[in-house]
């Protein structure tokens, strides 16, 4: 394979490797997968069957873990899912048998400002086109089982409304009482539709629905998505979708779709989006792609049926976290591993020059604008003022007992010098240093890497989860604050505090973890403090309840369910071509 990645988009190199890759059937041969549990969609990519693979191994010695996340991102992001192919390929050409798991895509990022989530030069997972662009359908699914659930909401407050209990009685139907200013879901769509986030329905008569106020998240924000991401099967994916709080009733209790009847409707069109989509490397390493919630709005993780399969396929299991440590990782280690069951070996964090220069004082980074010269040419103050940033996430990742590796994904633009700075201050707080050059030598970049992960995930390791379950709500919020993000704690505002008296009066709902929804630009609530800021207080302004996926979602500061479309978006550059290939994708 002869492609340079310094000469080409990372599309192009995405569309030259294809003729490379091995026939997905291949892949899934290597890694054990029966030709039955194998549903093809073309050559390169298609659906594995979870159940049967499960059933099969399940005594299957456990792999070594490990979990890649990294430091506080800039808005162009620091090449984290790169570096997780990159590591694939590394581990691979030390003669392991790795497997990756990631999430999916969503249209919102890809269409918008940050393009894709594949990876990037030599360190890409393939086909790109599909990838990008819906893959099995799996997001198409949450959505339609998201919207089914509002239907059956909006359509029974409608009835409700107009027919007296006598009416009611005869469509076998009694009287739910939801209150309108009280729902708790919204309708989805996977796109950064800004216009979206609050629109009033039941605009015209009483045979049009009842009007009130209502909006649409993102679908990956929606609790479908997370319920799919936190299954361990069907089974429990059903269970769980019953549970799903859809609005509250006047008196105060909570609605959920088994009361609406609905949730076996919504689990039928999930029962193919329970099986993960098995694709590739660049240089053929087995990667699971399966679910794709938010990690600043949501649980930012590839789902536990992916992971639980990926123990039963290679060495090593290497999975992405969404955004930096007090985000991803932070959700990986309290929710994930108590849902998977899975510990991690090792944890990989990803920095850049260019992101520690960001947070040593440098000008901001803005998407598609250029960088400023602080950034492409050698500037050693910054760089080292910026490490304060990487070892508040090296700490992170120690709380949780598990041994870091500092991954320093290289750009053409930095110096020696620079990356001398970044491995002296690493070694000194006593962590793993490796830096990597995968985008542009794929795994033969990623050697170090491989080699430091290796040797990591040797070592004792005493994970531990930073709550207890029978702490309070707010006690674990807290902790979250203190003990990850480095500030003072929360401060409920009104309607936080009035959400969370009602958590804590259910037995159930108080013991549940908690999935902070804040910024990724900054250890805290507001994107604007770089570095490693302190004495902050992150304010809770609402609090969602998530029973189905279990766990509670505090709001932290501006962050919104819906994002919004920037005015150069990607969507301007993506088209077709004579052939009738995708171009334009990054």
């Amino acid at each position: 394979m002869n492609i340079d990645p310094t000469k080409m988009s990372d599309s192009e190199v995405a569309e030259a490797a294809e003729q490379f890759l091995e026939p997905i059937s291949k892949i899934a041969a290597k890694a054990g997968i029966l030709p039955e549990e194998l549903s093809c969609y073309g050559a390169l990519y298609g659906k594995i069957d979870a159940q049967s693979i499960l059933a099969r191994n399940q005594n299957s010695e456990k792999p070594k873990y490990i979990n890649v996340t990294a430091i506080t991102p800039t808005p162009l992001g620091e090449g984290k899912t790169t570096t997780t192919m990159g590591l694939l390929e590394g581990l691979g050409k030390l003669g392991k048998s790795p497997v990756g798991t990631i999430r999916q895509p969503s249209g919102g990022p890809t269409f918008n400002v940050k393009g894709s989530a594949a990876g990037g030069g030599l360190a890409q997972c393939l086909p790109l086109g599909p990838l990008s662009l819906g893959l099995t359908g799996d997001i198409d699914a949450i959505t339609n089982a998201n919207n089914l659930c509002m239907t059956a909401l909006t359509a029974r407050m409608q009835h409700e409304n107009n027919y007296d209990d006598e009416r009611l009685a005869k469509s076998k139907l009694t009287r739910l009482d939801i209150d309108p200013e009280k729902i708790n879901m919204r309708w989805a769509m996977d796109f950064c539709a800004q216009a979206l986030r609050n629109i009033t329905i039941g605009k015209g008569g009483k045979m049009d629905g009842l009007e009130m106020n209502s909006g649409f998240y993102i679908t990956v924000a929606s609790e479908v998505m997370a319920v799919l991401a936190v299954s361990r099967d069907l089974a429990d994916l059903r269970r769980r979708m019953g549970k799903i709080v859809v609005a509250w009733t006047r008196s105060g209790k909570p609605v959920t779709a088994a009361d609406l009847e609905v949730d076996g409707a919504m689990t039928a069109w999930m029962t193919r989006a329970v099986n993960p989509t098995l694709m590739q490397t660049l240089e053929g390493q087995p990667v699971l792609v399966h679910a794709g919630p938010f990690a600043n709005i949501a649980i930012g993780q590839s789902s536990v049926i992916a992971d639980r399969v990926a123990a039963t396929m290679g060495d090593y299991i290497v999975t992405e976290s969404g955004f930096a440590s007090d985000i991803g990782f932070e959700k990986f280690w309290n929710i994930k591993c108590r849902a998977t069951g899975l510990t991690p070996d090792a944890a990989v964090v990803v920095a850049t020059i260019r992101a520690l220069k960001s947070h040593g004082g440098g000008p901001a980074v803005k998407p598609g604008a250029k960088l400023d010269e602080a950034y492409t040419k050698e500037n050693i103050g910054l760089v080292e003022a910026g490490c304060e940033n990487l070892l508040a996430h090296i700490d992170i990742v120690r709380k949780a007992g598990v041994t870091p590796v500092v991954c320093l994904n290289a750009f053409y633009t930095d110096t020696k010098a620079e990356h001398d700075c970044v491995r002296r201050i690493v070694e000194k707080a006593g962590a793993i240093f490796a830096v990597s050059s995968h985008w542009e030598h794929g795994g033969e970049g990623a050697r170090e890497l491989a080699e430091a992960v290796i040797e990591a995930a040797k070592r004792p390791n005493n994970f531990k989860y930073l709550y207890e379950e029978t702490d309070s709500p707010l006690e674990k919020m807290n902790k979250i604050v203190t003990e990850v993000y480095g500030g003072n704690g929360v401060e409920l505002l009104p309607e936080a505090a009035e959400k969370l008296a009602v958590i804590d009066a259910s037995a159930e709902l108080r013991t549940l973890p908690v999935c902070m929804a804040k910024t990724q630009y900054s250890l805290s609530h507001d994107p604007l403090l770089k570095g490693r800021p302190s004495g902050f207080t992150v304010p809770i302004r609402d609090i969602l309840t998530y029973q189905g996926a279990g766990y509670i979602v505090p709001v932290a500061g501006d962050i919104k369910l819906m994002p919004g479309t920037a005015s150069n978006a990607a969507f301007r550059n993506i088209d077709i071509d004579a052939a009738g290939r995708v171009v334009g994708l990054y």
